[in-house]
């Protein structure tokens, strides 16, 4: 990490929204994001050459676990001119165990660039589509790699529009040299030759424009609902290109079209286009609705608006920790301005149970920042509808709002994926056991996508992760920030109940000279159903336990409910039911009918047999409908309970089921792998169920 930090080197920074244009890249891995953000900061000038940014790989696409475990968009974003406006560049994970991340992009940027290959469309894009569907953002599709051997720019987006809708139309289309390479552009909607170098159209050229335009032109009208522009064009009446244009826009930024530009980032074919594009028809700041806030009683709503002379929300959208300059945060201005040298009021929650305490604080910024990758250049303020990094704001988190501290508020949160892969680990010796503290805290201030979980019934320290590639770059970072760690397997709350009813004798006496201990006690117990925990009762006649000491009975007996007739495995689903005992008019005591309620409790259990109860949850599994014989077979195979399944959505199937917990342990990576990545599924306890003689795993 580097920075520019004196005063001679600050930049100058947009004062104007509408100068500004937040951009997500998004695209399964290999799909051309890393050479077309290098080769559009090549373009622009930002960079020399493609891949002479510092720590350049920190500016692209993310490689797999073994090679790059650099996974977030915090060292992601690099920040561009063209035409007069910045373009904050958001490159976003490509793996789906990212999709916090991910939504973290979205909610930086205010419109996206789908990045895909000219090879065609897997299910991961799919997903990946489908995220920023659900965020709301407009979206342009870039079919990248043209260069390629395999590469068919028609076969793609044909499968663009079968997988994301008919609005998947083309703006441009690639021209050929005798050999198959992409050599110029042709403009749907203008037929001009673009990057050509001089070569002529050809009739081929005309007719194949003259098809894609009369498609293009009635997705426009439609999309941008002008019914002027609809009567003007079943009147058969020329419309101006500029019309069109002005048309084009409002529909992608109503999320109805999603224009195709052909690039080739090694040949920089279509790099121009594309930065037009978005100059041009991406919405600004100004054009998105900002996200709403409230007070931090969070009781009293409030509209923001990217007015750079408005009170001040900011939202920290990615947090990260650099060896030279410490905590970096990547924030998002919505309302106001951020300058250096002034206090903010820094504000959390509604994280606590992913290991995130609800806090605020006011804070005194030092310097602010544009970045470029790896790199980070001063800056005099950051206004609304612009992204900055801040250094060394100590209590800030992801996902934490600034705010002055005279006003502060709390933006409203995005929606953030439910971790699903439990990892139970532990400190490999004493002496890594202060380091995975510290290291758990500064992973829960960067990662909300992560929960920590501490189990004080198993003992056992669990982070429930996304995936298995968010799994183990969580455990690489553990060991890199010092802290050496083991992974054992993750242990199942179990219960016990009785097998059936039974009756308990207990005796507690003692003498050992003065006053003694004396109580003995009597009991039935029965078993309940699933649900009911322990329930007492007395039937006690003539006295035979004094009533004072009924309470105490009762104390014991759900006492030793508490710790188990089995270590580790509390009792439940029973009632107790005190029917007789005796008392000793000195002796007696609270301690000592306690102690012979429990013991009358263990003496009933030997009687009865008890049997072992296992958590089970369910299982709820959205799937395209070729994979629905695959991933039923499966669940059979953990014991689940198929409880129904119902078609929602064309070619997609839910799945109800009721699964043993202890068989869900591995269950989020064999669902990717069943389903090609296209799978998602969602569990919650649902009860406790008798377990087999032996439990899987135990």
């Amino acid at each position: 990490m580097s920075s520019k930090r004196n005063g001679a080197d600050r930049g100058a920074a947009p004062t104007d929204p509408a100068q500004i244009r937040n951009v997500a890249l998004v695209g399964p891995p290999g799909s051309g994001k890393t050479t077309l953000v290098e080769a559009l900061l090549e373009r622009t000038g930002t960079i020399p050459r493609a891949g002479s940014v510092e720590a350049g790989t920190t500016v692209c696409d993310h490689e797999p676990p073994a090679v790059q475990q650099q996974r977030s968009i915090g060292t992601a974003v690099a920040a561009l001119q063209h035409g007069g406006v910045k373009m904050n560049l958001i490159d976003t994970p490509g793996y789906v165990d990212f999709v916090g991340e991910l939504r973290a992009g979205m909610r930086a940027a205010d419109a996206a660039l789908f990045v895909v290959t000219a090879e065609g469309v897997d299910p991961v894009t799919d997903a990946l589509w489908q995220e920023c569907a659900s965020a709301g953002v407009p979206r342009a599709v870039v079919i990248a790699r043209l260069d390629r051997a395999r590469a068919d720019f028609d076969a793609a987006v044909q499968a663009c529009r079968d997988s994301f809708g008919s609005g998947v139309l083309p703006l441009y289309l690639p021209r050929h040299d005798d050999e198959g390479h992409p050599n110029g552009l042709v403009g749907v909607l203008t037929g001009q030759l673009r990057d050509t170098g001089g070569a002529p159209a050809g009739t081929e050229d005309a007719e194949r424009t003259a098809a894609a335009r009369d498609e293009l032109v009635e997705a426009i009208i439609a999309g941008s609902e002008d019914e002027a522009l609809l009567d003007a064009y079943l009147a058969g009446e020329p419309i101006a290109e500029e019309v069109l244009i002005r048309a084009l826009e409002t529909a992608v930024e109503r999320g109805a079209m999603h224009p195709v530009l052909p690039v080739c980032s090694a040949s920089g074919l279509g790099l121009a286009e594309l930065l037009d594009g978005v100059v041009r028809g991406f919405p600004s700041p100004l054009r998105r609705r900002p996200p709403l806030a409230t007070d931090l009683a969070g009781e009293q709503l409030r509209e923001l608006a990217a007015d750079p002379e408005a009170a001040l929300a900011a939202e920290v959208v990615h947090t990260s920790a650099d060896a030279y300059v410490g905590r970096v945060s990547l924030v998002r201005v919505f309302s106001g301005t951020l300058r250096p040298d002034r206090q903010v009021h820094v504000a959390g929650r509604g994280m606590a149970e992913r290991g995130h305490p609800d806090h605020d604080a006011d804070e005194r910024l030092a310097h602010l920042y544009s970045p470029l990758g790896a790199t980070l250049t001063e800056v005099e303020q950051c206004a609304a509808g612009d992204i900055c990094a801040l250094t060394k704001l100590g209590s800030a988190e992801t996902g934490d709002t600034l705010a002055d501290p005279h006003d502060p508020l709390l933006v409203e949160p995005w929606p953030m994926p439910e971790p699903l892969l439990p990892v139970a680990v532990t400190a490999h010796d004493r002496s890594a056991e202060d380091a995975l503290a510290r290291n758990l805290s500064r992973l829960a201030a960067a990662d909300p996508g992560l929960r920590l979980e501490r189990d004080d019934e198993t003992h056992q320290l669990v982070l429930w992760c996304t995936g298995e590639a968010h799994a183990e770059v969580v455990l690489q970072r553990l060991r890199e920030g010092g802290a050496e760690v083991d992974t054992e397997p993750v242990r199942v709350r179990l219960r016990q109940t009785f097998a059936g009813p039974a009756s308990g004798h207990g005796k507690h006496v003692k003498q050992s000279g003065g006053h003694g201990q004396y109580a003995v006690v009597d009991v039935e117990v029965e078993p309940l159903p699933r649900g009911s925990g322990v329930e007492f009762a007395e039937r006690v006649v003539g006295g035979a336990v004094p009533r004072p000491f009924i309470p105490s009975v009762e104390k014991g007996v759900l006492a030793q409910a508490a710790r188990g007739l089995t270590e580790g495995m509390p009792l439940v689903d029973v009632r107790v039911t005190l029917v007789d005992g005796k008392a000793h008019s000195v002796d007696s005591s609270d301690a000592a009918f306690q102690a012979a309620g429990a013991a009358a409790v263990k003496a009933a259990a030997a009687t009865a047999g008890l049997r072992t109860l296992e958590p089970v949850d369910e299982v709820v599994v959205r799937l395209p409908d070729e994979h629905l014989g695959a991933v039923l077979g499966d669940l059979s195979g953990r014991r689940g309970k198929v409880v129904g399944t119902a078609p929602q959505d064309a070619g997609w199937t839910v799945v109800r089921a009721h699964v043993p917990a202890e068989e869900l342990e591995r269950y989020a990576v064999r669902i990717r792998s069943l389903s090609s990545g296209s799978a998602s599924f969602t569990r919650r306890f649902d009860g406790y169920e008798p377990a087999p003689d032996e439990p899987a795993g135990r």
